[in-house]
């Protein structure tokens, strides 16, 4: 009968491995969030644009034509509050996981 040495230390609440892989899993998330919107800002601005060539928007006001181009702009802003934001969560983890070991090894001083 042999006994295995446990050497993760067990006053933890957490389990470190799982905590990078889901830093790391929002970082990818991230990126593909940045590339999703951004392949739909170039199909948005190809859209705007052949409907332009086309004669779609010779009979509107230059008003109608610059709030279609709000549109179009308005929605990658959203892609790059979620790209901060899932960034944001996977280096928060990591920090908070510092904190916790620099705590630990301050208390065992």
């Amino acid at each position: 009968m042999t006994e295995t040495k446990n050497e993760k230390f067990m006053g933890t609440y957490f389990d470190r491995d799982a905590v990078v892989r889901v830093s790391r899993w929002a970082e990818i998330l991230s990126w593909v969030v940045a590339g999703v919107y951004a392949l739909d800002l170039l199909l948005a601005v190809g859209v705007f644009v052949l409907q332009y060539v086309r004669g779609f928007w010779a009979g509107l006001g230059p008003t109608d034509v610059f709030t279609n181009l709000l549109y179009i702009v308005e929605r990658p802003f959203r892609g790059v509050v979620y790209f901060i934001a899932l960034q944001a969560i996977g280096k928060a983890l990591l920090i908070l996981m510092d904190m916790e070991d620099n705590t630990r090894r301050a208390a065992r001083k």
